[in-house]
């Protein structure tokens, strides 16, 4: 492979200004259809304050930028198929990633409003007080500005989330002492962090499995669930999902290759070190999200495998990495001061019913079903036994996945992404973003052009199902049609304007095989 040639070239700074225009337009529609905090700032700004009161053309705007960010990704994605005999570089897909990614740090939160849930827990433990025990509502009170910017559905539930997140949460209230707008920007420069991560592990990991690096990037980093739920959503998937990268990454760095007929070399020096610290790594990522905790498995059977990949090997590794997640976990438990009080909140989630969780829809069919054939209403046991189903197959699948991998039958971190999707899509509920846990590790394991093809179908339709403001339409729901429309229509004129570099035939020969 080669680089692009100067037309080539010439097609990417299209594709790169097409999607920053897209990124400039998502940002200014946040300004009035983002996920603003009750007391908004925004009104108080000349000339950007007409956004808000402006709420569907600020949606159709956002929309337009949402539309256009993801035809920029997909038009990237041809100049970065592995395929093809020239193919934009690491350098140039660096550049783009920071030509779109620049203006997303400064939207208001959109798509969700977990931010001001981070900022509600985190004030809690700062306080002294107890987020696994307590809500929003119970500990700061119904009144306080951190609670009211708090969906409702979650101001009286604890929080599920890891204690080294509510750590780093408890240190961002206390540097903003509070205030809403810099503890949110505190909390994306997190999430930038943990994307930093992703980006730096991502390439590595792709040579080790033998997929093109800045196909990886390109689908891992790039990939506009990454860009929409990660850097302007904020959520912390970013920074468990690079930790735990990290720690895979660092953890086989002095990893020898060896395949299932050896040989099997002695451990090197500084060899059972660096599983150490990258299992430690990994545990950190588990203390922000406890999924992460799963890539400690996928891990194990790497290690299993280089000593000899017999069964007595497996079981001392697992016993060894059970060991640094115990003492790592009880440090940042401990040290945070909070316990382990996050290991009876981590099931917080499942009070929300979302169609979004297929096992959850099951129950909503199920019981819908039942309903319609004259047995009663008894939706809420369709759905409690349909997601203890689910809770058992996912589980089940991630097993089967590591046996898989310990018998030399799957590469151990594609079989962590799917694993990791398996245990999230069977889970309770599921959101956009949780896609990430598994699109993430496989852009770096499973380089074919058939993963390629549906990973990026799954990614498209993701991106654009949630609407920019991360609330409900009761009472105004024919705002999203005409938003829709106006959106569409935008689109299709900024198309009309770039179509001969956005949807023209790239040049370069395609080569017949794949990374």
């Amino acid at each position: 492979m080669t680089g692009l040639n100067a037309a080539e070239r010439r097609q990417l700074d299209v594709i790169r200004r097409f999607g920053t225009v897209g990124a400039l337009l998502l940002l200014l529609g946040s300004l009035g259809a983002g996920a603003a905090p009750v007391f908004n700032p925004v009104l108080r700004l000349p000339v950007l304050s007409l956004f808000s009161r402006m709420p569907t053309v600020s949606i159709a705007v956002g929309f337009t930028g949402v539309f256009m960010l993801v035809l920029a990704w997909l038009a990237l994605g041809r100049l970065s198929r592995p395929s093809r005999e020239r193919v934009v570089s690491l350098p140039q897909m660096a550049r783009t990633l920071v030509m779109w990614i620049t203006p997303l740090v400064f939207t208001v939160p959109s798509f969700s409003r977990d931010v001001y849930s981070y900022l509600a827990q985190s004030e809690i433990a700062a306080l002294g007080m107890d987020p696994y025990t307590e809500g929003p509502a119970q500990a700061l009170g119904v009144d306080h500005p951190l609670t009211k910017g708090v969906p409702t559905v979650w101001r009286e539930t604890p929080s599920p989330y890891g204690p080294l997140f509510l750590s780093a949460g408890r240190i961002v209230n206390w540097l903003t002492g509070g205030h809403v707008v810099w503890g949110v920007a505190m909390h994306r420069l997190l999430a930038l962090i943990g994307l930093a991560m992703i980006i730096w592990a991502l390439p590595r990991l792709a040579r080790r499995f033998g997929v093109h690096p800045v196909s990886a990037l390109w689908l891992g980093a790039a990939n506009p669930l990454v860009l929409f739920h990660l850097v302007v959503g904020v959520h912390n998937e970013s920074l468990a999902i690079g930790l735990m990268l990290v720690g895979f990454e660092l953890a086989l760095r002095r990893m020898p290759w060896v395949g299932p007929d050896g040989p099997f070399p002695p451990l090197q020096p500084g060899e059972l070190v660096g599983y150490a610290v990258g299992a430690s790594v990994i545990t950190l990522g588990a203390a922000v999200k406890i999924p992460a905790a799963l890539a400690l498995g996928f891990l194990g059977v790497m290690i299993a495998r280089r000593l000899g990949g017999q069964w007595s090997r497996l079981f001392a590794v697992a016993g060894g990495l059970f060991v640094v997640f115990a003492v790592v976990l009880t440090a940042a438990s401990l040290g945070s001061g909070l316990g382990y009080g996050w290991v009876a909140t981590l099931n917080t989630a499942a009070t929300i019913k979302s169609w979004l969780a297929p096992m959850t829809a099951l129950g909503f069919a199920a019981g819908g079903l039942g309903i319609l054939l004259g047995l009663g209403n008894h939706m809420d046991a369709a759905i409690t036994v349909s997601r203890v189903v689910g809770s058992v197959i996912g589980p089940l699948i991630a097993a089967k996945l590591l046996f898989d991998s310990f018998r030399w039958k799957l590469r151990p971190l594609t079989g962590l992404g799917v694993a990791l999707g398996a245990v999230l899509v069977f889970g309770a509920t599921v959101q956009p973003w949780y896609l990430l846990w598994a699109a993430v590790p496989l852009a770096a394991a499973a380089g074919d052009t058939k993963f390629r093809v549906v990973a990026t179908g799954i990614s498209v339709a993701l991106a654009v199902v949630l609407n920019t403001t991360g609330s409900p339409f009761d009472g105004r729901t024919f705002q999203l049609p005409y938003a829709y429309i106006a959106a569409i229509i935008a689109t299709g004129l900024a198309v009309l304007l770039a179509r001969r570099h956005l949807i023209g035939t790239p040049g370069g020969r395609v080569t017949s095989g794949t990374a």
